[in-house]
This record gives C-alpha cells, sequence and structure tokens, in this order.
C-alpha cells in the first residue's frame, strides 16, 4: 500500500476539497482520500503506486494548481495502533 501526498494551490473551502477529492477519486482507485483546504493537501491510501501524471492531470482540469506530490509505502495500522 502506498500513501501519497499532494500539496495543491487554489482550495478555499469544503466544497473545494470535495471537487479535489472527487477527482482524485475518478482516476484513482483509492481505499482513502480526504482534503483540506486549511492545509492545503490532499491524502490517499491506495493499493498500488498512483501515476502522477493521471492525478496532476485530474487536479488541474479543475483549475487547482499541484504543487508538489510525495509518495511512501504505508502500513496499515491495526487496533491500538499495532500493525
Amino acid at each position: 500500500m502506498f500513501k501519497t501526498v499532494i500539496n495543491i494551490e487554489g482550495m478555499m473551502c469544503g466544497m473545494c476539497e470535495a471537487h479535489v477529492s472527487d477527482a482524485v477519486r475518478g482516476v484513482v482507485s483509492a481505499e482513502k482520500v480526504t482534503s483540506s483546504h486549511k492545509k492545503g493537501i490532499t491524502e490517499l491510501i491506495t493499493e498500488n503506486e498512483p501515476d502522477e501524471k493521471v492525478l496532476r492531470e485530474a487536479i488541474e482540469k479543475d483549475g487547482y494548481k499541484v504543487l508538489g506530490m510525495t509518495t511512501e509505502p504505508y502500513v496499515k495500522k491495526g487496533l491500538f495502533g499495532k500493525k
């Protein structure tokens, strides 16, 4: 599994968060997608490493600007934070 954090410019409210999250879900099969306009980020958890170009295009076609993106291996935590 992989955790990807995307830094995004242009999200101003909860609706912006929803638009970005929906755009991501439309191009990537993700277990979890969360966006925060206050932090300016979208985080997603995926089974396979996502294609950064596809994510960037999906987000930027809606008028937002991708400032950067990082992907790292992710280990799902069990009950009480145990692996």
